[in-house]
């Protein structure tokens, strides 16, 4: 195993563990979510949260076993393109709090995208994949 096989394994399991973690939050706390994602004006919010979830969760899977990493970022990045400006649009946002927790949020979601992005860029098939 040489060094740059050893951290893109890593970085799979780091990434992909988040995104896994956010597709399982989707699913657990679906009631609470969904009436967030209501609350910002996304039709059809229960069936909303648990799509994002399977997103999240598929995207978050492949990038752990390196199964279809193509179709696993792919998932990732629609989730991140459409979701972002939806649920954090700071530039909306009145109170100051609320404000900087949107645009903290808007802004982690971009780097996601960003680190999805970097990562297609990467020859398949990856290291220690299924």
């Amino acid at each position: 195993m040489d060094w740059t096989q050893l951290t893109l394994l890593l970085g799979r399991l780091l990434l992909g563990g988040y995104f896994l973690h956010a597709g399982y939050s989707h699913f657990r706390h679906r009631k609470m979510m969904a009436g967030y994602a209501a609350s910002k004006g996304v039709p059809f919010a229960m069936p909303a949260i648990l799509g994002t979830g399977a997103l999240l969760a598929l995207g978050g899977l492949s990038l752990i076993t390196g199964y279809l990493p193509l179709v696993g970022l792919a998932l990732l990045a629609v989730f991140l393109v459409g979701v972002t400006p939806k649920m954090h649009d700071f530039w909306t946002v009145k109170d100051p709090m609320a404000r900087m927790g949107e645009r903290v949020n808007f802004l982690k979601n971009t780097a996601l995208l960003g680190a999805v992005l970097m990562l297609s860029a990467i020859a398949t098939p990856w290291a220690y994949s299924l």
